[in-house]
């Protein structure tokens, strides 16, 4: 007789701890109430449709997976225990592992045939092509300043960061910029005339 008192008296402890929401979730297990699973539909319906629109679904979708979730509260309500999870846990927890289930469902989509990519060797016209820029790319270099063409060689060619340069050749970084800079304009300048 102590055992069941003491056990109803630690169930009136954790009812008056326990949240309206979990109360009605209670009312729902223990009483099939129709006005309390009515407030957790009103509360969680919209909460959960968030959720899952935030989640990827559409919104047909999402209010379907919300039905369903809700009717699952409804019938599975013999299944909630208060003293693992609060109603929203157990709400979410539901709709959460719903969403898995039609993700799971889904078929996987499957990836665009990719075409066949074309030969990478270049073709003679492009080889005649690259040859007849680098003769001009050539030509434009050498009527450049020889101080201007240096820079731009270590710096295009070679690879060389500018403060590397400008340490190599003992000359301010401002001026190897410079160079690089009035180098290039005179470049592209020689290479508009000398270009078909």
């Amino acid at each position: 007789m102590a055992a069941v008192r003491g056990a109803r008296e630690k169930d009136q402890q954790v009812s008056e701890a326990l949240s309206d929401l979990t109360r009605d979730l209670l009312a729902v297990r223990d009483g099939r109430d129709r006005a309390a699973f009515g407030r957790l539909f009103d509360h969680f319906a919209p909460r959960l449709k968030s959720m899952l629109l935030r989640g990827g679904l559409r919104d047909g979708t999402a209010e379907d997976v919300v039905q369903d979730v809700m009717l699952a509260v409804w019938h599975k309500a013999g299944q909630f225990d208060p003293h693992r999870a609060d109603a929203a846990g157990w709400i979410y927890a539901i709709a959460r592992n719903r969403r898995i289930d039609l993700a799971r469902r889904r078929p996987l989509a499957q990836p665009d045939e990719m075409p066949e990519p074309e030969s990478l060797e270049p073709d003679a016209a492009q080889i005649l092509t690259l040859q007849q820029e680098a003769a001009h790319l050539a030509q434009a270099l050498a009527r450049l300043a020889p101080e201007q063409a240096e820079a731009l060689r270590a710096a295009y060619f070679d690879d060389i960061p500018h403060s590397r340069i400008s340490e190599e050749t003992g000359l301010p970084l401002g001026t190897i910029k410079s160079r690089i800079r009035l180098g290039l304009d005179r470049l592209r300048h020689e290479l508009r005339k000398i270009a078909p």
